[in-house]
Formats: structure tokens, sequence, C-alpha cells
């Protein structure tokens, strides 16, 4: 079974990102879910994006990769959307990562280095006309055409954070395939 470090969205730790992590842990794998918004969740991604702008990004990634470096180095980082922005950072540069998993968003590997460690598998999934993942989708397309580790999955639909069951964009049938790949990716570990 893998463990996990799970960075949530820019709303916060919702009740749909705890059960994602729910999820998981009920197919026997371990999830760490560290809350970076100190217990405040938001009802918009508008307001979500204030409160880590007054906060200060580098000050929340920082928390994040504070958590990390308490946890074993053999994780799997994964993050939703504004979570991917630690997740992938991880994953690119934490030595002993066991893979990644960047739903709904993806930087340019460039971001962290000059290519996507090698043996780090990773999944990336996004809406294919989410206005947020459009801008990221062509850094996952080179992303996954440059190693055989990665495989990226798009998905009808324009919501962003469609995988969120507690949110209004959720989109069953698209977060019930996500949550299947994602199990499947964790159980080759």
């Amino acid at each position: 079974m893998a463990e996990v470090l799970l960075f949530h969205h820019i709303q916060g730790l919702t009740d749909g990102v705890t059960a994602f992590a729910d999820d998981l842990r009920a197919a026997g794998h371990t999830v760490h879910t560290p809350d970076l918004f100190e217990g405040r969740t938001f009802d918009s991604i508008e307001e979500g994006f204030g409160y880590a702008k007054e906060t200060g990004f580098d000050a929340v990634r920082a928390r994040g990769l504070a958590v990390a470096d308490e946890l074993p180095a053999e994780l799997v980082h994964a993050g939703f959307s504004f979570g991917v922005t630690i997740a992938q950072r991880l994953a690119q540069t934490r030595p002993g990562a066991r893979g990644a998993l960047l739903l709904e968003s993806c930087l340019p590997v460039s971001e962290f280095g000059t290519a996507w460690p090698a043996g780090v598998p990773v999944q990336i999934h996004g809406n294919e006309k989410d206005e947020f993942f459009d801008e990221d989708l062509p850094a996952a397309r080179e992303l996954a055409d440059s190693t055989s580790d990665a495989e990226l999955f798009v998905y009808p639909g324009e919501a962003h954070l469609f995988s969120d069951s507690s949110l209004p964009a959720y989109d069953a049938e698209s977060a019930g395939l996500v949550k299947e790949r994602v199990l499947a990716f964790l159980a080759k570990l």
C-alpha cells in the first residue's frame, strides 16, 4: 500500500477533499491531508485566492513543504489544483518520491528542474474546457510526452474542481473515473 501526501485546493480542506482521501484510505492506503489554510474553507475560488494572496502564496506553500519534512521520503505527492504547486515540486525535487498525482493542474516541468525524475510515475487529470486547466494543458501534454511514467487523462467538461464532491462543480461520472484511475495507479506502487 502507498503512503500519500494530499494537498487541498484553493478553497481549503473541504469535505470533498477529505472524502477523496477517505476513499483512498478505505482501499488500504495511508493518506495525510494537511490543512494549509488553518481550518478555513471558502465558498469560491476567488475567496480562497484572496486568502492565499493575503497570507502569501509562498507562506502557504512553505506550510506544505514543512509537513513533507516530517514524513518519510517514500511518498506519493498529490494535490488538487493549487495543491499541485506543492505536490509537483516535492515529486520533482525530493529524493525518494514514489509517485505524483496532479489533479486539475500541472506546471511546466521546468519550474522545478530540467526533466521529470526517472522512475517517478505520475498521473495528471483535468477537464478539457476548464479555464484553469486549459492553460496548464500544454505543460501536462509535454510532461506526458516526456516520459513513459506519465499518464494524462482529460475529461469532457468545463468545471474546475469537478472531483471535489462537496462543491457545485462536482461531476460524479468524471470524478468516479478519476478515483478509479488513482486507485489503480496506487495499487501498482
